[in-house]
């Protein structure tokens, strides 16, 4: 059986990890990030860091947040003195990693996980910083409010269009002579970007469907390819680890 060739859409700086388990899982791994990540300090992050001392809660959502904050206040994470709440065992192992202790990470990693164990902790009336991209949903924060609690929204850095465009025009080129076996998203605007650069997004639908096996992250990111009637898979547990072993169990049942 010929090994499968995996295009990786993340962001650069996330994509190393999911590289090396395509190619330990014995695939080819094909990187064409539609998405770059660009930490920035922003005047909503400045309040954030400043207003510290009244945080009962914080919350991570991703690794980049947490780059960003020890890119420009160093001291912060260290002095951080409220409960912390994370999305993913990637932002909960970095922030241990920082020496911080992680007190809330729901099963489901996604926004609606989180609020659901903040609804079921009956957490109101308190102050909660959540630093993140201004791209992300605005679910979080707007649940978060209407529980009760005072919420200090940060930028802590920015999604952006893809700084190398052709690399993605290459994947699409792949896609076209059908070199690509299989393909993944890890997030909504991975999909987003994708389809913003293609010239002709009906075609590039009908090629994925017909020739790729495409894999999601999870639910959110599932909603975005259903915009594009795109038949997709995603794991039970919403990590790239989990991700890539689904791809290869379904890959390797669709080709025996």
């Amino acid at each position: 059986m010929s090994k499968p060739v995996v295009a990786i859409t993340r962001p650069k700086d996330r994509a190393k990890k999911a590289c090396d388990i395509v190619e330990n899982l014995g695939g080819e791994a094909i990187l064409a990030p539609t998405l770059d990540l660009e930490p920035i300090n922003s005047e909503s992050l400045k309040e954030l860091v400043e207003r510290k001392d009244e945080l009962d809660w914080i919350v991570f959502t991703s690794p980049t947040t947490i780059v960003s904050l020890n890119k420009f206040y160093p001291e912060f994470l260290k002095n951080l003195d409220c409960k912390l709440a994370v999305i993913g065992n990637k932002t909960g192992k970095l922030a241990e990693k920082n020496g911080l202790t992680v007190d809330l990470m729901p099963r489901d990693f996604t926004a609606e996980g989180l609020i659901e164990e903040f609804k079921n902790l009956n957490i109101t009336g308190k102050t909660i910083g959540i630093p993140r991209t201004a791209s992300a949903r605005p679910i979080l924060p707007e649940s978060l409010r209407e529980l009760g609690n005072e919420v200090i929204l940060a930028e802590a850095y920015k999604s952006l269009f893809p700084m190398d465009k052709k690399a993605v025009k290459e994947l699409i080129d792949k896609i076209e002579s059908k070199e690509i076996d299989a393909i993944t998203f890890t997030s909504p605007l991975t999909v987003e970007t994708f389809f913003e650069i293609a010239e002709d997004k009906q075609k590039l639908a009908k090629l994925l469907n017909d020739n790729l096996l495409t894999v999601c992250i999870g639910p959110i990111t599932a909603r975005v390819l259903e915009k594009y009637d795109i038949a997709y898979i995603y794991p039970d547990t919403y990590t790239v680890p989990d991700m890539m072993e689904l791809l290869f169990k379904t890959w390797r049942e669709e080709n025996e």
